[in-house]
């Protein structure tokens, strides 16, 4: 522990005194509230199921802004461009009509039928 007397904390303070002009003063009143709060949380979008994974009707496939993906056999798009299952099955991503993603949900049989196909 270092013990300062009185002497040299008066001589350490006129050491790191400022002169006027070096001083910084606050010249706008701080205000922090009311500017805060700009983030926005995130959207969430992207593909929530897969090619080739099981899906029940009802469940949301890709939630998207315009149309990356197109809805396919089996897929209805809501207001917001979600793509969504109509009926239970296996999703199936492919290229449909003018080479663009389209999305489809299939039975088990028929995507196996597909996807040898391919292979």
């Amino acid at each position: 522990m270092v013990i300062v007397h009185n002497s040299q904390r008066l001589q350490l303070n006129q050491l790191t005194l400022k002169t006027k002009e070096e001083q910084e003063m606050a010249h706008k009143k701080g205000v922090g509230s009311s500017k805060n709060g700009r983030e926005s949380a995130s959207q969430r979008l992207g593909v929530k199921i897969w090619g080739g994974q099981k899906i029940i009707a009802g469940n949301i496939i890709v939630r998207q802004r315009g149309n990356k993906h197109f809805a396919g056999e089996n897929v209805a798009q809501g207001k917001d461009d979600t793509l969504y299952a109509l009926t239970d099955g296996v999703v199936y991503f492919h290229k449909g009509k003018f080479n663009k993603s389209t999305v489809s949900v299939l039975s088990p049989e028929v995507y196996a039928a597909k996807t040898k196909s391919e292979a």
